[in-house]
């Protein structure tokens, strides 16, 4: 909450492994969320990268509530690269990005607000996904 108490609005990245269920992704949001003392209802979008635009448990998600998945490029995501926590080889062999969820996060907060956001939660690792929460401005 901010000091007029009127709560940030919240962009969730995504990152996972193919055929990562929905319901993985809703426990491991909800668990984050429930850890910062976040609400759902402060999450304004989801984001991930391109490679993922069709990948079931993502799309299914977005779905579930109510939002839009917005996917980038990993040349969109390349700029974000020196503002994340973790900066992971495998990832970047993999997708061209070192961090698909927290540079999702950032570039959807920064494509809302058209100004500079900031992680408030970094990189959370689940077996088959991370998730990564930017606060818009």
């Amino acid at each position: 909450m901010t000091s007029r108490g009127v709560a940030p609005a919240l962009v969730v990245g995504l990152g996972c492994r193919k055929g990562c269920p929905a319901s993985t992704l809703r426990a491991l949001l909800d668990q984050v969320l429930q850890d910062n003392d976040l609400d759902l209802q402060q999450v304004q979008a989801l984001a991930s990268i391109d490679l993922k635009q069709d990948e079931p448990g993502l799309l299914a998600l977005a779905q579930q509530l109510s939002l839009r998945l917005t996917c980038f490029s990993s040349a969109q995501l390349a700029p974000y690269s020196p503002r994340l926590s973790h900066r992971s080889q495998v990832a970047f062999e993999r997708t061209g990005c070192y961090g698909v969820a927290e540079s999702a996060a950032l570039a959807m907060a920064e494509t809302l607000q058209g100004e500079p956001a900031r992680l408030l939660v970094p990189r959370q690792k689940h077996p088959q996904a991370t998730l990564a929460l930017a606060v818009c401005p």
